[in-house]
């Protein structure tokens, strides 16, 4: 496959605060279970804080697979009838305008070990879910975002709200506080993301929307918008004011998280309620409302170029510390408990790194895309990666110093193209495949199909542990099955 790379820029070393970001770009038609093109076209740009950009960053060229305005076309929603209708879901409560909504609402879901959620519930065949903390499901399809309420029988649908209704694509749903779910979309990246005004239109492409349920239904919230960063005096530092999406935190001039790829919340823990999203420039914290940009893993080529992927792996470990993948590397951030640091790679004892910017030797060479599609711990501590062509990964920790690590290849899969890992508290990794279904590596390393769950394509997998049972949702190509129990 060819590789080419684009927009880079010069970095001293040891001048943290001022990264100058590059990123990669792919030519080939993407896989048909990743909701944007792997690479698409990621023409440089700079971290905030004076990054310099590249004299060679040379011309764009058209993304695989857009409509010709850089917009991915959405995928088919579907019939009516794989969609769900459109039901009256009563009047929720009203979502609190802050804080991480720790609280839980009350597990009215089947109690049966596998439920069929699309034969029963009606909610088809969507391209994301997520739960928010009041257990309420929420569906992604399309233009549509869709949610049943704990307890209910269908779907309330809403079209075309927030990002939507401008034409962008959706990508990504996770859940937040109760009754608030976060959306991601896709934009096309800027050849220059440092932008003059905090008025410029670009500011309100992609990025991500606030949903919420209020008694008239699925409304937006917001277009998320207000990042804060903790200043080296200890102040908050807010900026700009403004519909500006997400941008980098350390510098609001610098526009470069514009397409969602992927998310995760923080299930339990001192955390408990945080959610972390996955773009094509790294990873982003959230609270609520308020958020900070951005993490992540990166490296250097022979002539000083900085190079960094689409970020489409983030995970929870078992204590935790974020887990991120991209095309090349891979990271473990342990974070500090305050969101306005989260950006902060000086002092490094301030969100310690087990490793920084790491990468599998016995995969491919650093300069090779591997392809990191997901990253999971188990409850013994030991880590998997999951990539789109390599297959299922261990990854052993030699040393954070060393951005070589050790991997070793788990065999018995039917195919080396995945999608999706979950870790889960019987000590299994379940692991989605495209093509050859769900597996499960039980905690005694035992590798078999499970079978219980239809489809050849997984889509996501959704483990949320807090609620007796757990629930596992899967999401295929075939619609969405929920195991209780693992």
């Amino acid at each position: 496959m060819m590789r080419k790379w684009l927009g880079v820029g010069a970095v001293l070393v040891g001048v943290v605060a001022a990264w100058a970001c590059g990123d990669a770009m792919r030519e080939g038609e993407p896989l048909e279970t990743q909701p944007v093109p792997p690479g698409g076209v990621t023409e440089g740009g700079g971290d905030a804080g004076g990054g310099e950009a590249s004299a060679d960053a040379g011309e764009a060229v058209p993304d695989a697979g857009t409509d010709g305005q850089g917009r991915t076309p959405a995928p088919d929603a579907g019939t009516e009838a794989d969609a769900g209708t459109e039901a009256d879901a009563g009047p929720p409560p009203e979502v609190p305008d802050g804080g991480s909504g720790n609280s839980r609402g009350v597990d009215l879901w089947p109690q049966e070990a596998v439920v069929d959620y699309t034969q029963r519930f009606g909610v088809g065949r969507p391209q994301g879910v997520a739960v928010d903390d009041d257990f309420n499901l929420w569906l992604l399809q399309g233009n549509r975002i869709g949610v049943i309420r704990s307890g209910q029988l269908q779907p309330t649908w809403a079209s075309n709200i927030g990002q939507a209704g401008r034409g962008f694509t959706s990508t990504v749903i996770c859940g937040g506080a109760g009754g608030r779910a976060y959306v991601g979309y896709y934009a096309k990246e800027l050849v220059n993301p440092e932008r003059a005004s905090a008025g410029d239109p670009v500011y309100a492409e992609g990025d991500l929307d606030v949903v919420r349920l209020t008694a008239q239904g699925i409304e937006l919230e917001e277009h998320l918008t207000r990042s804060f960063r903790r200043g080296k005096s200890g102040g908050l530092t807010w900026n700009p004011p403004g519909n500006t999406g997400l941008r980098n935190s350390n510098d609001w001039h610098f526009d470069e998280d514009r397409a969602v790829l992927g998310c995760a919340k923080v299930m339990r823990g001192r955390d408990q309620g945080d959610v972390y999203v996955s773009t094509n420039h790294g990873v982003t914290r959230i609270k609520g409302l308020d958020y900070n940009s951005h993490r992540h893993p990166t490296w250097f080529d022979e002539r000083g170029h900085q190079h960094i992927g689409y970020s489409y792996a983030v995970g929870i470990a078992q204590d935790g510390d974020v887990l991120i993948g991209t095309d090349w590397t891979f990271g473990i951030v342990t974070p500090n408990a305050d969101l306005g640091v989260w950006d902060w790679m000086d002092p490094k004892e301030l969100n310690p790194m087990k490793v920084e910017s790491s990468f599998l030797p016995e995969v491919n060479t650093l300069e090779e895309f591997d392809d990191w599609r997901a990253f999971q711990q188990t409850r013994d501590g030991r880590y998997y990666l999951a990539s789109a062509t390599y297959g299922l990964w261990e990854l052993t920790l030699l040393s954070p110093k060393e951005r070589a690590q050790k991997g070793t290849p788990v065999a018995g899969l039917p195919t080396p193209r995945l999608t999706s890992l979950a870790a889960t508290d019987d000590g299994s990794l379940y692991i989605g495949t495209a093509g050859g279904g769900l597996w499960r590596l039980d905690k005694d390393k035992q590798l078999a199909p499970v079978p219980a769950v239809g489809g050849r394509t997984v889509l996501q997998l959704l483990y949320d542990p807090s609620t007796t049972p757990a629930m596992l949702h899967v999401l295929t190509d075939q619609g969405l099955t929920v195991l209780r129990g693992p």
